[in-house]
């Protein structure tokens, strides 16, 4: 079996990937009755409940998950990026203005896949000037230019990736 984030040969048996550590699950428990549904799933095929969206699992997720894998790269080759240690930083913080009145316009469903397609178009900003997602904030995110990967124009990163988000 290969790894969906890296492509690493993996044995079929393999819960995480030996090569990248992404998990190998192919299902997610439902959260009101236990049953194993296919990743995919939005609702559980037992009873019915509503599973976690893909950005609310990728929030749960180890950062490796959900960042791209250069930038994987990049911060587990780097030893003070892996240590840790004291360094100016630029902060984004990014959400969906009105999100409340729109959220309650549209069907929730609707409201879960507006959800998931923005927390990938803001995901693909930010790892375009080499940021990293810290937190996930309910309709928005936190995120981080100058660590774990340093730069020295990490605050003109973080305007870059604000004017392309604000596009």
């Amino acid at each position: 079996m290969n790894c969906s984030a890296c492509g690493h040969e993996n044995s079929e048996s393999a819960r995480f990937c030996g090569s990248c550590g992404a998990s190998q699950a192919s299902t997610v428990s439902c959260p009101a009755c236990q049953t194993e549904n296919p990743k995919q799933n939005r609702f559980c095929n037992d009873c019915g409940q509503a599973l976690a969206t893909t950005a609310a699992r990728a929030a749960q997720q180890e950062p490796r998950d959900y960042t791209p894998r250069h930038l994987v790269d990049k911060i587990l080759s780097n030893k003070s990026a892996m240590e840790g240690e004291r360094k100016h930083v630029t902060v984004l913080f990014a959400d969906i203005a009105g999100s409340v009145e729109l959220s309650e316009a549209v069907d929730p469903e609707e409201w879960h896949g507006i959800l998931d397609r923005f927390f990938a178009i803001i995901a693909q900003g930010v790892h375009r000037f080499e940021g990293t997602i810290n937190q996930y904030t309910g309709d928005g995110i936190m995120a981080l230019f100058g660590a774990p990967i340093a730069h020295e124009d990490h605050a003109q990163r973080g305007c870059y990736a604000a004017l392309q988000l604000r596009e």
